[in-house]
């Protein structure tokens, strides 16, 4: 009789809240719970948690997992439609959904922790340690380079040769020809081809060469157009400016594709700028302008058009130096301090990775942990 009774009995074993705890480094919103589940769950189909605010009678599900469980935690908060509010006192019920469709509810909990916001994440103290050291880095080569002192910058050939494409243009006595992308002036890229653009449109106006800058954002015309005017006035020539050499071509990206290759045949610029954002227009445009025979510099972050421009132009900003350009050109000691100082951090972060790569070396011949020593170092707080 007994042995007939053992598995009905097991079947009716419902689980048993063990703690509900406020985890730490958080913002208030989760509560961990921990279970206790009995070691048959034949005939479960999954498990029901209920929650009420401390003094009320609505109970309400809300978890519910399939058994068997992978561990005996859950968190609360996770369903954006039951929100954990932090300050509020929880009672909890676990409970089994039956394969039947009947439910097996257990005792309510009512010692669970009030959740509270952390002011601090102590997780992220690396991270705090590291941006206040970068940013020490690059207030020290600020101070470093307003006094005055000469700081060395790695030569970018297509940045150095900006300065001669413009002479080339100047002694052809042809245009030059400045693209600066086809995004909008949200666009990072269009922030750093608009700041060169002022340094190139300066360089223009002291040669006295012709320029053309199509744009295809109305927004983006606009400042280019101040940028252009505004390089013409600190180089002392404002009645040089030509109000038609900036100017708005299309939001079409194809259409204004087709209309700077009109222009780049009729009007046979001798160098081509295409700095900032770009897309599957790229190789059309340097591909004309090399059949135009122009110098062409190029310029974007977009990873899938790179390939495009190293093949057909003849000097290609790669990534983050379309952002250093603009230091080049100026040589203002604050933004030279800026590219030092970051120098600096990705020295220190190269100088991680390859102490990683010798520790791992070093742990495989010799058997040793210097790694994980080290990977506790950089990733908590108390890994020292």
């Amino acid at each position: 009789m007994i042995q007939f009774l053992v598995p009905f009995l097991l079947f009716l074993a419902v689980p048993e809240i063990v703690s509900v705890s406020d985890p730490p480094n958080d913002s208030g919103d989760r509560l961990i719970i921990r279970l206790l589940l009995p070691e048959h769950s034949d005939g479960i189909a999954g498990l029901l948690i209920w929650r009420t605010e401390s003094g009320a009678d609505s109970w309400e599900v809300v978890m519910a997992e399939a058994m068997p469980l992978e561990e005996d935690l859950l968190v609360d908060g996770y369903d954006p439609d039951h929100p954990v509010i932090a300050g509020t006192h929880y009672h909890y019920r676990p409970g089994f959904l039956t394969i039947e469709g009947d439910t097996l509810r257990g005792r309510v909990f009512t010692g669970a922790e009030i959740p509270s916001g952390s002011w601090f994440n102590t997780d992220e103290l690396p991270t705090l340690v590291a941006c206040v050291l970068f940013l020490a880095l690059i207030f020290l080569y600020f101070r470093k380079a307003l006094r005055g002192a000469e700081l060395y910058l790695r030569p970018i050939a297509g940045i150095e040769a900006i300065d001669e494409a413009i002479g080339r243009a100047t002694e052809m006595g042809k245009p030059i020809l400045y693209v600066p992308g086809l995004s909008t002036i949200d666009d990072v890229a269009t922030i750093a081809s608009l700041t060169i653009l002022g340094r190139v449109a300066r360089k223009v106006a002291d040669y006295q060469t012709a320029l053309i800058v199509p744009n295809a954002d109305p927004i983006v015309y606009t400042v280019a157009d101040e940028s252009v005017k505004q390089a013409y006035l600190e180089a002392g020539r404002p009645d040089s400016y030509d109000p038609n050499s900036v100017f708005f071509l299309t939001q079409s990206q194809f259409a204004f594709v087709a209309g700077v290759n009109g222009i780049m045949m009729r009007q046979k610029p001798a160098t081509n700028f295409y700095l900032g954002m770009f897309w599957a227009e790229s190789l059309i445009l340097a591909e004309t302008g090399s059949l135009s025979g122009a110098i062409q510099i190029a310029g974007t972050d977009a990873v899938t058009q790179l390939p495009f421009f190293i093949t057909t132009c003849d000097y290609t900003l790669i990534g983050e130096e379309l952002y250093a350009a603009s230091a080049y050109l100026g040589r203002e000691p604050r933004q030279i301090g800026g590219i030092k100082g970051m120098d600096a951090c990705k020295a220190i972060v190269m100088a991680l990775i390859v102490s990683g790569v010798m520790a791992f070396l070093v742990d495989l011949a010799a058997g040793t942990r210097v790694l994980p020593w080290l990977r506790q170092i950089i990733s908590t707080p108390d890994g020292g």
